[in-house]
């Protein structure tokens, strides 16, 4: 068997040297959630502040203060500050600072930028009774300053933090899991060989998977307390001992499945077929396969499948709602499935971070999900394979084997006979076959001679249906051949017999009755048409 001819099961089987399931990249939103609403930032103003009038302007030294400290920060540690630039790479950006970077912790650079957030304005309104001018407080969206801490950590490496410089001064967490099990592995003196964002090799697999697995809202909480505790923080002490403090909800996760192939050639031979035979994966009866969820003609989001081409490496996409599976051949050595969730909501869970658990459940179920689809519809044309090669005679080392055809009926009666031989644990005989294969031909025993029967089991033998038990001259039916004998059996006798009774009476109204007749009318009347057209 060539590398084409491997099922996706038996490759995922026997041709992955390291399969690692892991947290990928993960965007969190950092915000304090009694001041997300008006209703909060007037509490804020009125009763923490102690203010009489709600109105923005009285946080407006807070948010200038919060700016100072920034910049005093990074003048007083000596960190390089950056202003990123309209159609500037950050990860770019970050990778060149990393290099020069030469501690084990510590800020690496800040990055500066303006961008779109959703902030709080004071709008003057009239009462309708007297015309007097009071503010009002609204939510609205602005153009603001934007600070990113591009920092290591000793336990997740290189991660950012970036935060609104204006109140209520929401920042976003962004850290990957495989980056955080590479510094577990550093800490504990175990070799591993890294892919970018990933693992070609690792000495102790078991417990990568192990360290992958542990990756939970705790460690991420705590990575965040630690760094408030040494970057500058815009809200005081006072107003954490109030309650006013962060808490942290899920904007995106990625979850990914990496198997990195024995041979790269043969993951990417092997990746672009199964690429070629699942297009309709985007379809929504696929869709609820592979995500678990019912998807009826209400449920919004487009359901497509796209495959996308970045140079001469195939990637494969499917879309439900707000989440995506990614599917791609990554550096040429692994085969990465991707679940990217973009909204929690999706799958019915909440996104505060204690989520992460069912989350992470749901990414990493839709990712082996659709390679079970997979599975089964590369699968199916293997079987297409090994039916067409059993319809015409081969040559089996060396020695020529006539063929299995499905529509003989002596085949059909052979292969039955092979369904009640396999319950024989003590296997069966020449003898055995004549005196059961008659019957079923309708003849007697007497008139099928002991060369026919070895001429019959001369093909099951080389055709691998049954195997020969050593030393004896009895024969036992293998795995393969109880599986051919059930199909061809079964197939036979419940769909092919029964549904062309079905087809042809026209006596008793049945569905594939009615069906064909249908399809009969239409091709008649376009007939019809074509002739009144001509």
């Amino acid at each position: 068997m060539n590398k084409t001819e491997l099922s996706v099961s038996q490759l995922l089987e026997d041709r992955v040297c390291l399969e690692v399931e892991s947290i990928d990249r993960m965007y969190l939103n950092v915000h304090v959630p009694g001041l997300q609403r008006e209703l909060g930032m007037v509490s804020y103003i009125k009763y923490h502040l102690g203010q009489p009038v709600p109105s923005t302007v009285v946080v407006a030294d807070q948010s200038r203060a919060f700016v100072k400290a920034i910049r005093r920060f990074v003048e007083d540690e000596g960190i390089p500050l950056v202003r990123f630039k309209k159609g500037q790479r950050k990860e770019d950006i970050a990778r060149e600072h990393l290099k020069r970077f030469k501690g084990t912790e510590g800020v690496v650079f800040v990055g500066s930028a303006q961008e779109k957030a959703i902030v709080f304005r004071t709008q003057r309104r009239r009462r309708g009774d007297t015309g007097a001018p009071y503010p009002w407080i609204v939510r609205s969206t602005a153009m603001v300053n934007h600070f990113y801490f591009y920092c290591v950590d000793k336990d997740f490496g290189l991660f950012f933090l970036k935060f609104c410089t204006y109140f209520p001064y929401t920042a976003k967490l962004c850290l990957n899991g495989h980056e955080y099990a590479k510094c577990q592995l550093d800490q504990r003196g175990v070799a591993y060989q890294g892919l970018d964002n990933g693992f070609l090799s690792c000495q102790h697999p078991a417990l990568l998977q192990r360290i992958c697995d542990g990756l939970s809202a705790t460690h991420v909480r705590g990575l965040l307390q630690k760094w408030f505790a040494r970057l500058p923080h815009p809200y005081t002490q006072r107003d954490q001992e109030a309650g006013y403090t962060y808490d942290v909800s899920i904007l995106q996760a990625e979850f990914a499945l990496t198997q990195v192939f024995d041979r790269p050639h043969t993951g990417r031979v092997f990746f672009e077929q199964v690429l070629r035979e699942n297009l309709d994966l985007g379809r929504p009866d696929q869709i609820q396969l592979i995500f678990d969820r019912r998807v009826t003609r209400r449920t919004p989001g487009r359901f497509r499948t796209r495959v996308i081409t970045h140079g001469v490496s195939p990637s494969l996409y499917v879309n439900y709602k707000s989440s995506k599976i990614h599917q791609y051949h990554k550096e040429g050595r692994a085969l990465r499935t991707e679940t990217t969730i973009n909204n929690t909501y999706d799958f019915a869970i909440g996104k505060r971070l204690h989520n992460l658990s069912a989350l992470r459940q749901v990414g990493f179920q839709a990712n082996r999900r659709l390679l079970n689809v997979q599975s089964i519809s590369h699968d199916c044309t293997v079987g297409e394979d090994a039916f067409q090669k059993l319809q015409q005679p081969d040559l089996v080392d060396g020695q020529r084997v006539c063929a299995l055809r499905f529509g003989d009926r002596r085949t059909q009666m052979l292969l039955q006979g092979l369904v009640i031989f396999r319950l024989n644990i003590t296997g069966f005989t020449n003898r055995d076959l004549r005196e059961r294969l008659a019957p079923l031909l309708g003849l007697e025993p007497s008139q099928l001679t002991s060369g026919m029967m070895t001429y019959q089991l001369r093909r099951l033998r080389l055709r691998r249906l049954i195997q020969r038990i050593p030393g004896t001259h009895r024969y036992h039916v293998t795995d393969h051949g109880l599986r051919i004998a059930m199909f061809y059996s079964r197939t036979h006798a419940r769909i092919l017999r029964s549904g062309l009774t079905f087809a042809l009476d026209k006596t008793t109204p049945n569905p594939i009755h009615n069906a064909f007749y249908k399809l009969e009318s239409l091709i008649d009347q376009h007939c019809h048409q074509a002739k009144l057209a001509a």
